[in-house]
């Protein structure tokens, strides 16, 4: 083989010249370039050259063919590799595609288009995270900003406050920067959540409306709103041009199943692994959706297939973890400790993976062990969120100070009419679910699930405000008159129509932090019935600890931060239940467990709704549960969770600590 650092200068002159004509005249390029192989057999940059022109000129089979003994043969040598990706990728092979593609950034670590490459792949392959992290690599070794990649550098790493930093100074001296924008929403959604982010990727649209991983982010900050309508609009423009896009479809899924549409949502999963037998996170996302549906069985056969396909799949782990009548092997936790153990995991599966084994332990009762391991999952997670407790008890203190008797008296008979919604309130892990699916068993109250859309009127009232004397929340409210507060709650109804299925007088929303916002429900819909959802401060505290969340509960990740939240939920819950006394009904979760029949009968009864006997065989409803609980909810009432704490009570002082008096 002649060296292609030492060759004459007659063969440098045709390489340079069939190099030339790759560019305008391909055909020609391959030409010259089996002219210069039938002297110079096997010349490494001949081959490429060939290898290179074939593709261009569609020949892929070609192509590979010159390109893959080559590759193989240059082991050292980048440009064979990317090569090899670059074809394998338009011959649809995403998946050994992205495996020549890394092995090109492996030799040469700024080959920016191959980093582009596998982003794009990874995330038609059902990877987002691995797209994110391929594609924060595109932008460090591909930007001249030196702040663009040292934020994008600080994202892969996840320093989030660090990026934050210098894409508000980037932005402040390029505030059109399409790319920088996407990033900057990407900070938003893992510091705020996703509302601020969903603005942000609309901007970014209306600048660059073919900027399609935007308008992929923007359906997922919309899904992840509970806007799924709206983000399944997103998908249908992204699905128009890539009709077998497995990333945009599984999406799509998600969104149809959180409307309810589960049947759909299982229908265009088999779709994608049909087409894609080896995506693992459609596999999973299978299994998420027959689990809703209680066809547990046929759901951990498809968390197993995915962890088969992608042993560090941490979603999949904790999604069996998460099923508490299933328990590991000896083989599954040994298997979990092997994926942990490899640098490469990313942070997410990381996350979920701690927590799957802390409940695998946990099972086998080594308590030690299995607290060790949701501490880390937690840490790796308080690292990342940067949440700061005293947001939420300074929104308790203003709420107090706002939501007066004289206050609520002067607004007496605000608000819409609509009686529908029966809002939970409480924590989570507290029984909420438990008490949808009795309430949900009743033929006159449907259950949806945990809706984010008080969070997001209370949110767009902010955003809307420019004068920054009444912008914080809930303060603002004062400044509403009776007639936006009506509109507000017949926004509220009718944007939560899309979760109804039936025609019954009452639906159900779900979501614990509700109480938060007691205040806005109650003027914006002041005959809407509030339960609130009480369970033993330690259980309910260390139940959250415990918990993966596939939402954003980031009190949750340090003991501390949990006892000063909880602290804050009974403060402000006490205050409303002095001025408006009655307002709010108790469900003591104890009680429910040891006397059902007497707390359903009064739960009923303040919810103006007769006696049912089916709400005390909630366990035969069919109904789909998407939460955590789903499993508990189809079997009757069991006492087991109830001081499951105490197995772990050595390890829990600074929850104690934090909680004071409220521990017991």
């Amino acid at each position: 083989m002649t060296d292609r650092t030492t060759a004459s200068d007659p063969l440098q002159g045709a390489l340079a010249e069939a190099s030339q004509l790759l560019r305008t005249h391909p055909a020609q390029a391959a030409q010259r370039a089996q002219e210069i192989l039938k002297i110079h057999a096997g010349h490494p940059h001949a081959a490429l050259i060939l290898g290179v022109a074939r593709r261009i000129g569609g020949n892929l089979p070609g192509a590979l063919q010159v390109l893959l003994p080559l590759a193989r043969a240059q082991p050292g040598w980048a440009p064979p590799s990317y090569e090899v990706g670059v074809a394998l990728g338009i011959a649809g092979r995403r998946k050994e595609a992205v495996e020549w593609l890394r092995r090109a950034v492996q030799l040469k670590a700024d080959i920016g288009d191959a980093w582009r490459l596998i982003a794009d792949h990874l995330l038609a392959l059902g990877d987002p995270s691995g797209a994110d992290a391929a594609y924060a690599n595109y932008l460090i070794v591909s930007t001249r900003d030196p702040r663009l990649a040292a934020a994008a550098a600080a994202l892969l790493n996840n320093r989030i406050k660090e990026a934050e930093e210098l894409l508000r100074t980037h932005l402040a001296q390029n505030p059109t920067d399409v790319v920088a924008i996407r990033m900057q929403a990407d900070v938003a959604a893992r510091l705020r959540g996703s509302a601020i982010a969903e603005q942000m990727l609309a901007y970014c649209l209306e600048l660059a409306p073919d900027y399609t991983a935007a308008r992929h982010d923007h359906a997922l900050a919309l899904h992840r709103l509970n806007r799924h309508a709206e983000a399944i609009v997103q998908l249908d423009q992204l699905l128009a041009s890539e009709p077998t896009n497995p990333s945009y479809l599984n999406l799509k899924a998600a969104a149809l199943a959180r409307l309810g549409d589960h049947a759909r949502a299982i229908e265009i999963y088999q779709e994608i692994l049909t087409a894609y037998p080896d995506n693992a996170y459609a596999r999973a996302s299978l299994g998420h959706a027959l689990r809703a549906l209680g066809r547990r069985d046929e759901s951990i056969a498809a968390y197993r297939e995915a962890i088969r396909l992608a042993p560090g799949l941490g979603e999949a782990w904790w999604a069996m973890a998460s099923i508490k009548s299933l328990r590991f092997s000896h083989e599954d936790v040994a298997t979990m400790r092997q994926q942990l153990a490899r640098g490469s995991l990313n942070h997410n599966d990381r996350v979920q993976l701690r927590f799957a084994l802390g409940k695998a332990l946990g099972d086998d009762e080594a308590y030690e062990g299995s607290f060790r391991q949701y501490a880390e999952g937690n840490r790796l997670r308080r690292a990342a969120s940067g949440y700061d407790p005293g947001m939420i008890t300074g929104l308790v203190q203003r709420s107090r100070a706002l939501f007066t008797r004289d206050f609520f008296a002067e607004r007496a008979g605000w608000g819409a009419a609509a009686p529908d919604p029966i809002f939970i309130i409480g924590l989570p892990r507290s029984g909420s679910t438990l008490v949808e699916q009795i309430l949900a068993s009743h033929p006159a109250v449907e259950g949806t699930m945990e809706l984010l859309n008080v969070v997001t009127l209370a949110w767009s009232l902010t955003a809307s405000r420019k004068d920054a004397a009444v912008k914080a929340y809930p303060d603002l409210l004062a400044t509403l008159g009776a007639d936006e507060f009506r509109q507000l709650g017949e926004r509220y109804v009718e944007e939560t129509r899309v979760y109804r299925k039936t025609a019954t007088p009452y639906f159900i929303d779900k979501l614990p932090n509700n109480w938060e916002h007691l205040g806005f429900i109650h003027l914006m819909l002041p005959n809407a019935k509030i339960i609130d959802v009480r369970r033993d401060a330690m259980g309910c505290c260390f139940s959250c600890f415990s918990q993966h969340f596939a939402n954003r509960q980031d009190f949750a990740n340090d003991l501390r931060d949990l006892g000063r939240y909880y602290r804050d939920y009974v403060d402000l819950i006490a205050h409303f239940d002095e001025v408006l006394p009655g307002r709010i009904h108790r469900v003591d979760y104890r009680a429910l467990v040891e006397d059902t029949e007497a707390e359903v009968r009064r739960l009923l009864e303040h919810c103006g709704l007769p006696f049912e006997p089916a709400c005390l065989r909630f366990h035969e409803n069919e109904r789909a549960v998407g939460t955590p609980n789903a499993e508990h909810v189809r079997l009757p009432v069991y006492r087991d969770a109830l001081d499951h704490w105490r197995r772990y009570e050595p390890w829990l002082g600074p929850l104690k600590e934090a909680l004071g008096p409220l521990a017991g």
